[in-house]
């Protein structure tokens, strides 16, 4: 051992202030970042006569007591280390029969359930497609099916990421956990019918011969769903990466240098892949899928490159939020998405306040910014802005391996 056991023992006092954290860790890795998540640094841990928090962290798991027989962790006094192997449920368990066909299931599930809200999507527009003659109640009830169909895939396929745990005893978090929801809900609803509505209300209306609410290709609801995909994989990814630099870092300076890469490359990934599946959805909907809505109204076409920008930014905007959600900063999140709502909601609202006397100035930004750029660049500039602001936060706060353990969740 690093440091004897005197009545002075700076160890022993960590020991007893963290005895909850270090009596639950199945690894040093996890002790160490709960030392992180509280204040605990390098410059700290020097006092202990420890190199770094990662070899105080391999004192404090062996020194822990532990009911029963506590299976050796064995290593180099760093993090990192090929012999290394930390000991799991499954060493001190049994493995019960068909363990190993639940875990291979729970692995591909992770994989799979990203498509399926693309796949139903796609096969709610194709019937659609096929039942065009038929009765509009039939028609309607397949339109309502699909949604909610779309809607519980993509709730399970989010559910798949790994989440740190809530802290325990905030008295905020049932009531942070509806209004993201809430949040996803507007955008995503704008992204359909937001570019149809405000080009009403720049032209003077909706009045009633407007019609119903019509979305501009049948490709925004299927490139949608499509990119529920990449964000989810880009975060489990990221997650598991991230997991395994802290293995194998030996200070949180080194970690830290070694997560930004990795963050940069999800947020490109993902930044890739949504005008990507934006271009399959509009050749599906140009195509097999052209005739959905035959006899309907024309709504208003959008040029696809401005149409991929508006979905790519609301996009990078979900994959921003559900990293930092997902890694504890729900606030955070939060903000990002409500910050992006009211943008959106200030455009629209701008335009009929606008009407009133002495208010004409306040529709003059977005009638400027809809005249050079379309409609499409209010949801671009609303979602970018907030999806650059949320990963410029989480650039610094996923630097810190409190962030990705399990024990200890950031607020």
């Amino acid at each position: 051992m690093t440091t004897g056991s005197a009545p002075g023992d700076p160890v022993r006092v960590l020991l007893h202030r963290h005895r909850t954290l270090c009596e639950r860790a199945v690894d040093p890795l996890e002790i160490a970042a709960g030392l992180e998540a509280d204040g605990i640094t390098d410059r700290t841990v020097a006092r202990c006569r420890h190199r770094d928090v990662f070899s105080l962290a391999e004192e404090l798991y062996a020194r822990t007591p532990y009911p029963g027989a506590r299976p050796p962790h064995t290593g180099d006094g760093a993090c990192g280390g090929s012999a290394r192997r930390a000991p799991s449920a499954e060493s001190r368990h049994p493995r019960p029969p068909g363990a190993a066909g639940r875990r291979l299931l729970a692995r591909c599930a992770p994989l799979v359930l990203p498509l399926l809200p693309g796949l139903l999507c796609a096969g709610t527009l194709a019937w659609s497609v096929l039942l065009r003659d038929g009765p509009a109640a039939v028609r309607a009830a397949l339109c309502v099916l699909g949604t909610l169909t779309v809607l519980g895939s993509a709730v399970a396929a989010l559910r798949a990421v790994p989440r740190v745990p809530r802290a325990a005893g905030t008295a905020a978090s049932s009531a942070l956990s509806a209004f993201p929801a809430l949040c996803v809900c507007w955008l995503a609803g704008y992204a359909l019918y937001g570019d149809w509505l405000l080009a009403r209300l720049l032209g003077g209306g909706p009045d009633a011969s407007s019609g119903a609410p019509r979305m501009p290709s049948p490709a925004l609801p299927l490139a949608l769903a499509l990119a529920v995909a990449p964000v989810v994989w880009g975060a489990r990814g990221f997650a598991s990466a991230a997991r395994r630099r802290l293995a194998g870092s030996r200070s949180l300076e080194d970690f830290a240098a070694a997560v930004r890469p990795l963050l940069a490359l999800s947020v490109c990934a993902v930044a890739v892949g949504l005008p990507v599946l934006h271009l399959a959805a509009r050749a599906l909907a140009t195509g097999p899928l052209a005739a959905a809505a035959p006899g309907a109204a024309p709504a208003p076409q959008i040029p696809w490159p401005a149409a991929a920008a508006a979905t790519g930014a609301l996009g990078l905007l979900f994959f921003a939020a559900l990293l930092l959600a997902a890694h504890g900063f729900r606030r955070a999140a939060a903000a990002g998405l409500a910050a992006a709502c009211a943008a959106e909601a200030a455009a629209l609202l701008s335009v009929p306040v606008a009407r009133l006397t002495g208010l004409g100035a306040l529709s003059r930004p977005p009638e400027a910014l809809v005249a050079h750029l379309g409609t499409a660049a209010v949801p671009v500039a609303a979602c970018g802005c907030a999806a650059l602001v949320l990963l410029a936060y989480a650039a610094g706060a996923l630097a810190n391996a409190s962030a990705h353990h399990r024990g200890a969740a950031p607020v």
